[in-house]
């Protein structure tokens, strides 16, 4: 089933975001054309506790979707980062100004398999303690909340939006232990 690439053409290149229009043939020979794939750098994301076992959400506007989100910390892997738990640790420092004591990799997952070419990598973040003030890139603007287990559940539960909250609800049906 996996497909030859033919041709690729980049149509656009910018610090975050690159299009390519793809020419590809299939297993049974039939020509795709055109391909657009999106290219980003991958991310890095936290189920982020501080030492007195709150979770720390992160509540900003995103403007591509027009809504203001209830999120969980993270972002771009940088290409000054050593490796992905550097990523998440310099993401975390700079968005919430908490640094953590350990880091556990729960997995990665594509945000769209069908048009983007990078992943989203999830961390547990335990031990987080305030060391700094936020350090916001130009486009950010993020209101810190410190939230218990039972707040986090009320907001899932009242539906509130949400993003990158599925793993988060992955986590608490198959992590029970992490609020013990």
């Amino acid at each position: 089933m996996e497909w030859k690439l033919v041709k690729s053409d980049y149509l656009f290149d910018d610090l975050w975001f690159t299009v390519r229009k793809d020419t590809c043939m299939r297993g049974d020979g039939k020509i795709i054309d055109p391909y657009y794939v999106y290219e980003f750098p991958d991310w890095v994301t936290a189920v982020a506790m501080t030492k007195a076992g709150e979770f720390i959400f992160e509540r900003q506007y995103r403007h591509a979707s027009g809504l203001t989100l209830m999120e969980i910390p993270g972002g771009c892997v940088d290409t000054e980062d050593k490796d992905l738990e550097s990523a998440i640790a310099r993401e975390l420092r700079e968005e919430t100004g908490y640094q953590f004591e350990s880091f556990e990799y729960l997995g990665k997952t594509s945000a769209n398999p069908s048009t983007h070419n990078n992943w989203m990598h999830f961390y547990l973040a335990r031990g987080g303690e305030k060391i700094a003030a936020q350090s916001l890139d130009a486009n950010e603007e993020i209101e810190i909340h410190l939230l218990s287990i039972d707040d986090v559940k009320s907001l899932l539960k009242k539906k509130m939006r949400f993003c990158k909250a599925c793993m988060l609800l992955h986590c608490f049906m198959h992590c029970p232990n992490w609020v013990n």
